[in-house]
């Protein structure tokens, strides 16, 4: 059997994979907060981690793996959206996992075993409070109850960090209700105008962190094998995650292995609004960037590194698939190769089983590529119809620009050249100039039209 190793980022170095039981295989990741458009940077995980899906089920087998990926259905956010759209909750949850789906979808990722919403498991969530005040790791006040940090010596194993530093390092919430500034909130009151439920602290609505220990437990046990999720969520979601589940349920060891992807950048700056680089993956779907290329771009950087999307990368991994696409053309597809395998199952070097794919592509072995690409979610008849559209043809323009430089070369004016490159660049074209020749790729905003009368 394949040797699966991975990073542990609770013991901070890399380890064989060793399931609880190899015929129940399970995996918990943290999903998302259901009020607006996933964003490019809330793909990442989704795609790293259905990444190790795929891993995993071709190791011990599809029916022996069990993913869980919930949703966070009950929040402020999604409160405030309410408040002010004056829509009804259900109908924006409702609606935003649907385009969750179907952005996720347009991917190729596959859909998790369970997709919980966190409003179907409140009773769960109470009773997993109960179980903490009773057994002396939570407290009532003021119609909150707040998990009480210092009843957990191990708290900050995850993360690392002792308490004093996560209080220096964090916004904590400074309340006269809290015994301690570090105690964070498994219940907290609502008032008439925001979802609540009713339960022995009176009518409210569950704090974020007790939601997935809740689900994790209901759905895969007091202990699973992997946790997943963003490193922005390793403190304080995740240490609070292990913190609440290991009191409520001291004889389980919650999860085995815990791996986090690092963030994604845009053109080597942190996306956010303000710099005007912020988008959703609707947003790159809508501008005509296939799913299938935003899948290739994330796997070839490792998710335990920052990734930063570019559009050099993006229309390097068009040109790829396109390429790839026309070597597999009508051929069945082989075995899946043990390079790719072995690679991915080196702490998910998903760049490492891109690099595999190249070499296969260079060979011609057209039918292991194909069957090595699907593997990793690429090439697969479902994402592959923004393929079968015409790409433009620029061999005019490249052989025009070509004879342009070689005139230039002779006259020392480049003008024509200058000229001639900036109007290929304004209709959407990349271009690359090197000894070698000319090279012309479409990008995703490429328009003909603006082409006309250049030659």
């Amino acid at each position: 059997m394949v040797e699966i190793r991975l990073h542990n980022s609770k013991t901070r170095k890399k380890e064989p994979f060793e399931p609880i039981d190899a015929a129940d295989v399970r995996m918990y990741v943290c999903g998302p907060t259901v009020y607006d458009r996933a964003h490019l940077g809330n793909a990442r995980p989704v795609v790293v981690f259905d990444a190790l899906y795929r891993l995993l089920r071709h190791v011990y087998g599809p029916e022996h793996v069990t993913y869980v990926r919930n949703f966070t259905d009950v929040d402020d956010k999604i409160n405030a959206k309410a408040e002010t759209t004056g829509r009804k909750i259900r109908d924006i949850t409702d609606e935003t996992i649907a385009w969750y789906h179907e952005d996720m979808d347009a991917l190729g990722t596959l859909r998790p075993t369970h997709e919980p919403r966190a409003t179907e498991y409140i009773g769960q969530m109470i009773a997993m409070i109960e179980m903490l005040i009773a057994q002396g790791h939570a407290y009532a006040a003021e119609g909150h109850v707040l998990f009480s940090v210092d009843s957990y010596k191990a708290y900050g194993g995850l993360s690392g960090r002792s308490v004093e530093d996560m209080i220096a390092g964090a916004r904590v919430e400074v309340a006269p209700y809290k015994r301690d500034p570090m105690d964070f909130v498994l219940w907290k009151p609502s008032d008439e105008g925001t979802p609540g439920w009713a339960s022995p602290w009176g009518r409210g609505r569950p704090g974020w962190h007790i939601e997935c220990s809740a689900m994790s437990y209901e759905l895969l046990g007091d202990s699973f094998d992997i946790h997943g999720g963003g490193i922005d969520l390793q403190f304080p979601h995740h240490e609070n995650e292990i913190a609440q589940s290991c009191c409520a349920h001291p004889k389980g060891k919650f999860a085995n292995y815990w791996l986090h992807n690092e963030m994604l950048q845009v053109e080597g700056k942190k996306m956010s609004k303000s710099l005007g680089n912020f988008f959703t993956v609707r947003d790159l779907l809508d501008q005509g960037v296939p799913g299938e290329v935003i899948r290739m771009v994330f796997l070839g950087t490792h998710y335990g590194k920052p990734m930063d999307w570019t559009e050099k990368k993006r229309a390097e991994a068009e040109a790829t698939l396109r390429k790839w696409r026309g070597l597999v053309a009508g051929v069945e597809a082989g075995e899946v190769s043990e390079a790719v395998v072995a690679a991915l199952a080196d702490d998910l070097n998903t760049a490492g089983a891109v690099a595999e794919l190249h070499k296969l592509a260079g060979a011609g072995d057209a039918a292991e590529l194909k069957a090595s690409a699907q593997f990793l979610g690429l090439l697969t008849e479902e994402l592959g119809s923004w393929a079968e559209a015409p790409q433009a043809d620029l061999s005019t323009y490249a052989e025009a620009l070509a004879a342009t430089r070689e005139e230039a070369l002779q006259t020392k004016d480049f003008s024509k050249v200058d000229a001639m490159k900036q109007a290929l660049i304004a209709a959407g074209v990349e271009v690359r100039m090197s000894k070698a020749g000319v090279e012309l790729l479409p990008g995703a905003d490429f328009d003909a039209a603006k082409l006309e009368g250049l030659l």
